[in-house]
């Protein structure tokens, strides 16, 4: 049996950040062994790692309790930080379903940093009938949503649908109807539902409902923290280079941070934050 490690990712308090597994040396897991991994640990993803010939360079899958999916941002953050820790520092490539994620390493103040750059981004405009099911679904009216925030499906990995809220008080109520959600995510190919609230022009707040994966609600979700970078230089809302924080999991009692990034020459989106070891 491989190692597991359990890292806490995107970490804004002692005990914030969002839970990861990581399987450093997962060559002869098969999907059925990484996901029956995943269920047992129960934390929101687990990455399994293989090595390629080349050095700094892997191959991951991800895996929630109840699915495989083709990326996961906190899992990676604390990928690259198990890694650091075992290696040194420095810049490896990581090979996803979703297509090759770079990230960078830097030892500092606050421990080990990550920076993950995701394959390029895509916003399109949510499918008929999509939204009114979503809104259901959470128990939310259309007067709730924020008219400056469109409805959108956001990709940078994996497949998000965004929903801008009109207030930090409606965001704070999530109480939604998880077997609907989830068939709805399912049939349009979402791996979690991106909602959230701005605070001011750099400052959002999130919650992530992530039903596919057999989880209620994820307290720090890199992947679409991605998409969501994606979604605001699409629509116009930030204008590379420039950074926004995303705050995630307060509600939760879980508070993360995590930083997105839009570089002018650079097609994907950089996420960026912590990772540390998860105490027993």
């Amino acid at each position: 049996m491989p190692e597991l490690l359990r890292y806490t990712a995107f970490p804004d308090a002692p005990h914030g950040g969002n839970p990861a597994g990581v399987v450093l040396d997962a060559i002869g897991l098969d999907p059925d062994a990484m996901l029956a991994i995943a269920a047992d640990l129960g934390f929101s993803e687990t990455a399994f790692v293989v090595a390629r010939e080349t050095p700094g360079t892997y191959d991951v899958r991800y895996f929630a309790p109840d699915a495989e999916v083709p990326f996961c941002g906190h899992a990676t953050i604390a990928t690259a930080v198990a890694l650091a820790a075992r290696d040194g520092a420095g810049p490896i490539a990581l090979h996803t379903a979703a297509g090759l994620v770079a990230v960078e390493t830097s030892v500092g103040p606050e421990g080990t940093t990550a920076t993950l750059t995701s394959v390029p981004p895509s916003v399109e405009e949510p499918p008929e009938g999509l939204v009114p099911r979503a809104l259901a679904a959470l128990g939310w009216s259309r007067e709730e949503l924020d008219p400056e925030l469109p409805p959108r499906v956001a990709f940078a990995g994996a497949r998000h649908l965004v929903l801008g809220a009109a207030t930090r008080e409606r965001l704070a109520r999530l109480d939604y109807d998880f077997e609907a959600l989830r068939a709805l995510c399912l049939e349009h190919d979402l791996i979690t539902v991106d909602l959230v609230w701005r605070e001011d022009a750099t400052t959002f707040h999130a919650r992530n409902p992530f039903p596919v994966g057999g989880v209620v609600e994820d307290p720090a979700t890199g992947a679409a923290a991605a998409a969501f970078g994606g979604y605001l230089r699409a629509l116009g809302l930030l204008t590379p280079p420039a950074e926004v924080t995303v705050l995630q999991g307060v509600d939760m009692g879980r508070p993360s941070r995590l930083v997105v990034g839009l570089d002018p020459d650079v097609a994907g989106v950089r996420v960026r934050g912590t990772a540390r070891v998860l105490s027993a």
